[in-house]
């Protein structure tokens, strides 16, 4: 498997299950994508968020009728609890080319990852399955230990537009670049005062 950053704009998302499991992988996608969630009974979990409801006892779906639901949908998660069920579900995505993540039983061709997000940033972390735990402890690490990287990833735009206007050498930009990114002064200040940390990396890097 590899990595990959999806649009998902105009794309449909089914969710089968509609449990806790479901709940998350349907928060997970709301804010990105039309989301459908199938299940005979739905967590309060799913209140306050923007997706559909569509009522299914999915144990007494025939082939047919799940291959009625799936039909042009992009991407299909199975969260229900019983892996039968959801590797049905996964074999029906592989004969129809829908891409597919198991949430309990066989192995789809998605894992969904734990995200750390910012305005202008988004890593991507995920141990294949093996330790759920381990991509919450990076995640909330990340979180704690960088978080102003938004500011930074500001000023680092800007302050390599001010480069290209002075600095004609793209391996010298780079070095500038990279010299701000290592100051740990700067990161300081990003905390509380982006006046300041502008004010450093101009004075120490552009007119030094």
């Amino acid at each position: 498997m590899i990595p990959l950053m999806l649009d998902l704009t105009g794309r449909r998302v089914l969710i089968f299950g509609g449990g806790d499991v479901g709940a998350r992988k349907a928060a997970y996608f709301e804010h990105e994508t039309e989301v459908t969630v199938i299940s005979r009974s739905f967590s309060p979990d799913l209140e306050g968020l923007a997706v559909q409801r569509q009522e299914a006892d999915l144990s007494s779906l025939t082939d047919e009728a799940l291959r009625g639901i799936l039909q042009g949908a992009f991407l299909a998660v199975a969260a229900t609890q019983d892996p039968v069920i959801n590797n049905r579900i996964g074999k029906l995505c592989a004969e129809m080319g829908v891409l597919f993540n198991n949430a309990a039983g066989e192995p789809g061709d998605v894992i969904i990852p734990s995200i750390v997000r910012g305005s202008n940033y988004l890593v991507a972390i995920s141990t294949r399955g093996k330790s759920p735990a381990v991509s919450r402890y990076l995640r909330e690490k990340l979180e704690a230990e960088y978080a102003d990287l938004d500011r930074m990833i500001d000023l680092q735009e800007e302050v390599r537009s001010m480069l290209k206007k002075t600095e004609p050498v793209q391996e010298e930009r780079s070095r500038i670049l990279w010299k701000i990114l290592s100051d740990d002064e700067i990161w300081e200040a990003l905390a509380s005062d982006y006046s300041r940390a502008r004010g450093l990396a101009i004075k120490r890097y552009l007119h030094a």
